[in-house]
């Protein structure tokens, strides 16, 4: 039996993706960063991620001379997969690169983990950043454990059900919520009151 995939859809936009988007790219989590996307089969290695800012853009620390850089200046277009097997959690990122040499932001991500790769300090000229932004972003989440999952994966192939135990859903960090237009309090109008006539006897 199917489980009905608009039940365990949660689809979020804008502050919501981006807290979820953090939730998931821990600080330095390793993810796939594809390049040359037009081309089969595609260029991929394995990155650290530095940060997810406030925007939601996701930062990475690489040397100038690397091949990814050359292919993000001929094709900013890149692909992005997370995969934290020990909480069942899958993330796949479309979106676009740029690149920057920003030694204050350098500086903000810089990690003792960092010196074993530029052993000149943050101030090491080979460093460059990379920047992409989110521009389609998909999500897999779990409900439980893994061990839990597991369990109720056994249980389905036994009862045939499937296991209501997944989030799936869109992440759009650029969205903007439309703010709540304010509602003008409705000016009074003062009614003038005209006097009754005064009769005068003959």
């Amino acid at each position: 039996m199917q489980k009905d995939p608009k039940k365990n859809r949660t689809d979020l936009v804008a502050d919501e993706a981006i807290l979820k988007l953090k939730e998931l790219v821990k600080h330095e989590s390793i993810c796939h960063l594809c390049t040359n996307l037009s081309h089969l089969p595609i260029d991929t290695r394995p990155m650290s991620s530095q940060e997810v800012d406030d925007d939601g853009a996701i930062w990475f620390m690489t040397s100038k001379k690397t091949q990814q850089i050359t292919e993000i200046q001929n094709d900013n277009k890149v692909q992005l997969f997370y995969s934290n097997t020990s909480n069942y959690e899958f993330l796949s990122v479309f979106g676009s690169a740029s690149i920057s040499t920003d030694r204050a932001k350098i500086k903000k991500l810089w990690t003792p983990l960092a010196k074993s790769w530029f052993t000149k300090g943050s101030d090491d000229p080979d460093i460059t950043l990379i920047k992409v932004v989110p521009e389609n972003t998909y999500y897999w989440d779990t409900k439980s454990s893994k061990m839990v999952s597991l369990v109720k994966m056994l249980v389905s192939t036994v009862t045939g059900k499937s296991p209501d135990d997944g989030v799936e859903a869109k992440l759009n960090v650029k969205a903007k919520v439309p703010a709540k237009k304010k509602v003008q309090p409705v000016k009074k109008t003062a009614v003038k009151k005209t006097k009754a006539p005064v009769k005068t006897r003959k």
